[in-house]
């Protein structure tokens, strides 16, 4: 980040478009890279596709067999990694002229949910539907430890920002707690808010689909989806949880007034104290800015099209999300130049 960056707060009242990435294929998940120079969305073509921001030149990466949900950057920015519903692990160079896989790993029986990389960027974990988290190393991709203990699928997972604890949570919103030195689960942490069981359909509907610690690591927030009447037709209100890390108790359930149907598939602590939740599904897509600590969203931009994803650039002024229709959108929290 720039110190003149640095300098400049975030005013999600002002949040604005500042660009669109079309594709040929609807988008499901997006990421800046650390430099922020780059943009990656995967497609529902099994293709990853990088923009660089500032010229929109694309370039497609092509290695899995399904869709993928997850991506995740070495710190550095030198590498990027992605699970597929394939089961497959895929290591990149980020910024190659034209990136092939490196290294293709069978990491879970079932679908790859989530990466994540650890702070000195030596390790990453990933999770899916074998109910199993596991962590790798970055330099040559061997198994360093299998995490046990959830009895769902687990949905996303996370590193503290000292590189010591993991988190990981599942489908009925349970977050475990890891010891990294030891492998050895530490606590469970609460966010059944964010699940339900549907006796109508008979299913399973929820889950930890958004994840993200605060720059300090005292907060952790997981998002998702509450009050589902309909699991077939995912009809629920969105929610983000945010925890006490330190104590592990729950702090604030950040709703939305408007009561909007649909998930929070991801969310993010802003640099200017703030949470910002890419929302998704019946009643299309929003982005929902809440205080750290008030439960009602102190502002809401309505998008042209339902959400998937979302992440912010590492200027934390900019937010990237991913559509339907086959749009990536790169939306502004400053005031238009």
């Amino acid at each position: 980040m720039n110190d003149q960056a640095a300098a400049t707060k975030a005013e999600p009242e002002k949040t604005h478009l500042a660009g669109e990435l079309k594709y040929t294929s609807p988008m499901l998940s997006c990421r800046f890279d650390p430099s922020g120079q780059f943009v990656f969305g995967s497609a529902y073509d099994n293709t990853i596709q990088r923009w660089n921001i500032a010229s929109g030149k694309a370039t497609s990466l092509v290695g899995h067999d399904s869709w993928v949900r997850a991506l995740a950057f070495h710190p550095s920015g030198s590498h990027l990694y992605s699970g597929g519903y394939d089961g497959n692990l895929i290591f990149w160079e980020a910024s190659s002229e034209a990136p092939t896989p490196q290294r293709t790993i069978t990491a879970h029986d079932g679908w790859v949910r989530a990466v994540a990389v650890s702070p000195d960027g030596a390790q990453l974990a990933t999770c899916g539907n074998d109910n199993l988290v596991k962590l790798w190393n970055t330099a040559d991709g061997t198994l360093v430890d299998v995490l046990e203990g959830h009895a769902n699928h687990v949905y996303n997972v996370a590193y503290h920002r000292d590189g010591t604890r993991l988190v990981s949570g599942d489908l009925k919103g349970e977050v475990r707690d890891w010891d990294l030195a030891t492998g050895e689960q530490l606590r469970t942490l609460d966010g059944s808010a964010l699940w339900k069981y549907d006796g109508g359909f008979r299913a399973d509907i929820g889950g930890v689909r958004g994840i993200d610690f605060d720059g300090d690591g005292k907060l952790l927030a997981c998002s998702g989806i509450t009050g589902v009447t309909n699991a077939f037709a995912g009809v629920g209100n969105p929610l983000v949880v945010v925890f006490d890390y330190e104590t592990g108790e729950k702090k604030t359930e950040h709703v939305s007034t408007k009561k909007r149907v649909g998930s929070i598939w991801n969310v993010r602590f802003g640099r200017d104290g703030f949470l910002v939740g890419g929302c998704g599904g019946n009643s299309g897509g929003q982005l929902l800015f809440w205080k750290i600590g008030s439960v009602n969203e102190f502002f809401e931009l309505t998008m042209p099209n339902t959400c998937r994803d979302l992440d912010l650039h590492p200027d934390a002024l900019r937010l990237v999300t991913s559509h339907d229709d086959k749009m990536l959108r790169i939306w502004q929290m400053t005031a238009k130049g």
